[in-house]
C-alpha cells in the first residue's frame, strides 16, 4: 500500500505570514511537495506558478471564484440566475490552473438565496446546477481538466449552502454522468454532517479526486482533540487505495510548523512521497 500524499491548503495554512507566495515558500520549506490554494485571483497567475515552482511544489487544486462576497455569495454553480457570472469565473479557473500546471477545479455550487426556503428551491437549484456541471465538464475535458463538487456541512460552517451531504453531490455527478467531474471529500464536512466515515469512504471513494482533512468540531489539525481518529482513517484511505491527494484544510491552533508534527509522525512511519501527478 502507497503512504498518501498530502497537499498544503495555504489558504489555511501559515496565516502568520502575509500573501501567498510567501505560504507556498513556507509549505515547501516544512516539506510538502503539493499546494492547494481556495482562491489564488487576488495574485497574478505567474507569480503564484513562479512561487510554487522555486518552493518545489506541485498545485493541484483551486476554487472557481466565489462570486460577489459583499453581497453573501460562496460559489455560483446552482444558483438561479447566475449561470453567466458562473461561466465566466469557470473561465478565469481555467486559465490559472492552466498557467500553475494545476489538475483539478472545485466548482462550488453556492448558497440557498437569501430567505428562500430550500426544499422549495432546492428542484429549481439542481437544474441550474446540472446545467452549469454539464457545460463546465465539457470545458474541462478540452484541457484536460478535473472538476470536484464538495459539499459544506450546513450545521457549523454555512447553514445556506446548497450542497451539502456526499448522497447529494454523488446522485448530481450520477446525472451528470462526465468522468471528468468527481468527488471532492472533505472529512470535516461529512462528519459533522452524516458521521458514518467507514462506510461513506468505501461507498464513496471510487469517485473521490480530491480529500481534505481537519478535526471536528474545531476545525484544528488533526492531531488536536476531537471526534476523529485521524491515524485510524488514513490506514483505511491506505487499504482502500486511495492514489489522490490529502488536502490540509485546517486552521492552525498555535505555530503552522509546530503544529505539522502530526504530518512528520506520518512521514516518519511511511515514507516521504513525492507529488506526482
Amino acid at each position: 500500500m502507497a503512504p498518501l500524499r498530502f497537499s498544503a491548503n495555504v489558504s489555511w495554512l501559515f496565516p502568520e505570514l502575509p500573501g501567498l507566495p510567501a505560504r507556498l515558500r513556507a509549505a515547501g520549506s516544512s516539506g510538502f511537495r503539493a499546494a492547494e490554494v481556495g482562491w489564488p485571483y487576488a495574485e497574478p497567475p505567474e507569480a503564484l506558478a513562479r512561487a510554487a515552482r522555486e518552493a518545489g511544489l506541485q498545485l493541484v487544486l483551486i476554487n472557481t471564484p466565489p462570486g460577489d462576497r459583499e453581497k453573501g455569495e460562496m460559489g455560483l454553480g446552482a444558483v438561479p440566475g447566475r449561470q453567466a457570472a458562473f461561466r465566466e469565473g469557470l473561465e478565469q479557473a481555467v486559465l490559472y490552473a492552466k498557467a500553475l500546471g494545476c489538475p483539478r477545479i472545485h466548482l462550488m455550487a453556492g448558497r440557498v438565496p437569501q430567505g428562500a426556503d430550500r426544499a422549495a428551491v432546492r428542484g429549481e437549484m439542481e437544474t441550474v446546477f446540472l446545467e452549469n456541471l454539464r457545460h463546465a465538464a465539457g470545458v474541462l475535458a478540452q484541457e484536460n481538466l478535473v472538476g470536484l463538487l464538495e459539499p459544506i456541512n450546513t450545521r457549523l460552517t454555512d447553514p445556506q449552502y446548497f450542497l451539502d451531504t456526499p448522497q447529494q453531490a454523488a446522485a448530481i455527478l450520477q446525472k451528470v454522468g462526465r468522468p471528468n467531474l468527481q468527488l471532492q471529500m472533505d472529512v470535516f464536512h461529512w462528519q459533522i454532517m452524516d458521521g458514518n466515515l467507514t462506510g461513506n469512504i468505501r461507498e464513496f471513494l471510487p469517485i473521490v479526486g480530491h480529500v481534505q482533512v481537519a478535526q471536528v468540531p474545531g476545525r484544528g489539525e488533526p492531531s488536536s482533540p476531537g471526534e476523529l481518529n485521524f491515524p485510524y482513517l488514513f490506514q483505511l484511505l491506505e487499504d482502500e487505495g486511495y492514489k489522490g491527494f490529502v488536502g490540509c484544510e485546517y486552521q492552525p491552533q498555535g505555530d503552522t510548523v509546530e503544529g505539522l508534527s502530526w504530518l512528520r509522525s506520518y512521514w516518519d512511519r511511511r515514507g516521504h512521497p513525492q507529488a506526482g501527478q
